[in-house]
């Protein structure tokens, strides 16, 4: 996310993290180079303005000339100050209100909103534990109802139907009474938007308020879009009394000043982020530890909490107890190992939440090939019979043929996807009957690990 952005002010992070003396000089040097970054991140200028006289304040006074480490306690204060922009903490959805709770979704065309809705009802499904009934009231774009159907289908929550012939606020109501009689706790209502701001869109969207009086209306923004994202999100808080704003595309090739200026811009705190394509990629925004991404000190909490999501506990329990009893790993397993890290969103979407140093130390790993290479195992390992699986020992020449034909690869990679199978089974010998733990205590890895951290399933 926001790359660019992120690359330099690592870069920077590194440079005063180093400094034994803060001075006037060396603060000004450094708050023009912030003030570049944030610049062509396509940060607003009021907003870049407003941070750094905030940051100069802060880093001439007491709390950094007066510190022992003054070069840390400037990072400190720039990964603040970055945080306070973005909004305080985590801001939480409202659902305080008679059932069914009204949502409505606000935003242009193209920022991910009909997703984006279908998202946040799985989340709401999910964590909140709700009964969420969608409906669109985009009678303008093709298959965009249809296009809603598919997603709240895929998120496990009820659609309302509805038809390009129908008046949105005809949709809207509708929706509403059926959602009344049949107990919904939450209504989300993905609304039409434009390609660019219109009166026709704000009139529409403004009536559909007044009708559905919602206890949440969230304006869906595209990352991506830089400072016509500013714009936007103006135009829509002076339309309508806007309670949150939903980030999305964080994933893709952003320059990330949506992130820093939209909060501040519209007064409406950042609720959620979207960070993937897929229907669970919605992150509730934290603005601390979005500031520590921006600041290339990585995310470690969302990292655990992805792993955690991704990884089928009662799967990794089964393989622990198959290892501690001794029974063979099998190619069976190695596949179950591929098919958890894929589950995990894939070797990009892990590596975008370390910090910088590290990131940078696996740089010349290429991820794509890396991703591939991935889909190439599970591909052989998917053109065995279950006999080969489960007795690898069985697998030799005429065999190693058939499986690279069935892959679509030569033998070479099946001799490589063989030969690493065997490098983990023997590692997993090692761990029977509680050698893992021994092996972990030798190489001092207990003392990394705090006491009250998740149990070993061995």
């Amino acid at each position: 996310m926001a790359s660019a952005l992120t690359d330099k002010l690592s870069r920077l992070v590194k440079q005063m993290s180093g400094q034994a003396r803060i001075t006037e000089s060396n603060v000004q040097d450094m708050l023009r180079e912030v003030r570049m970054a944030l610049l062509e991140a396509d940060v607003a200028l009021p907003v870049v303005r407003d941070f750094i006289a905030r940051v100069k304040d802060k880093a001439l006074g007491q709390e950094v000339l007066g510190s022992l480490k003054p070069g840390q306690a400037l990072v400190g204060i720039v990964n603040r100050e970055l945080a306070a922009t973005m909004g305080e903490g985590v801001a939480d959805i409202n659902l305080a209100a008679q059932p069914p709770a009204v949502i409505l979704m606000a935003g242009l065309q193209g920022a991910g909103k009909t997703t984006t809705t279908a998202k946040l009802a799985k989340h709401l499904i999910e964590k909140r534990k709700k009964k969420v009934l969608t409906v669109s009231g985009d009678v303008y774009r093709p298959a965009a109802i249809e296009q809603l159907k598919t997603v709240t289908g895929q998120a496990g929550a009820e659609w309302f139907p509805s038809t390009p012939e129908q008046k949105p606020l005809a949709i809207a109501r509708a929706a509403l009474d059926y959602a009344r009689k049949h107990f919904f706790d939450v209504l989300l209502v993905d609304t039409a938007g434009r390609l660019a701001i219109d009166e026709a869109l704000m009139q529409e969207i403004k009536e559909l308020h007044a009708a559905l009086n919602p206890v949440e209306t969230l304006f869906v923004v595209d990352a991506m879009q830089g400072q016509d994202a500013i714009n936007t999100a103006k135009a829509f808080k002076e339309a309508l009394p806007l309670t949150g704003i939903v980030l999305t595309k964080l994933d893709g090739d952003s320059r990330g000043g949506a992130a820093l200026s939209v909060r501040q811009v519209t007064g409406a705190p950042i609720k959620f982020a979207g960070v993937s394509e897929k229907i669970d990629g919605l992150e509730v925004f934290d603005a601390e530890r979005h500031a520590g991404r921006i600041l290339g000190m990585g995310d470690i909490v969302a990292l655990v909490e992805q792993v955690t999501a991704g990884v089928d506990m009662e799967a990794a329990q089964k393989l622990a107890a198959k290892v501690k009893a001794g029974d063979g790993f099998d190619l069976n397993d190695f596949l179950g190992q591929i098919q958890q890290m894929r589950q995990m969103g894939g070797l990009s979407s892990l590596m975008d939440k370390l910090p910088a140093q590290l990131t940078a130390k696996a740089g010349q790993m290429d991820l794509d090939r890396a991703e591939k290479d991935i889909k190439r195992k599970e591909g052989i390992i998917q053109s065995m019979t279950p006999l080969e699986r489960r007795k690898p020992d069985l697998i030799k020449a005429t065999r190693k043929k058939r499986i690279a034909g069935g892959a679509g690869v030569q033998v070479q990679e099946v001799n490589r996807l063989l030969k690493e199978f065997e490098q983990m089974q023997g590692m997993m010998k090692k761990m029977k009957g509680g050698g893992l733990m021994k092996m972990m205590k030798r190489m001092g890895g207990m003392k990394g690990l705090g006491g009250g951290g998740p149990k070993l399933p061995f």
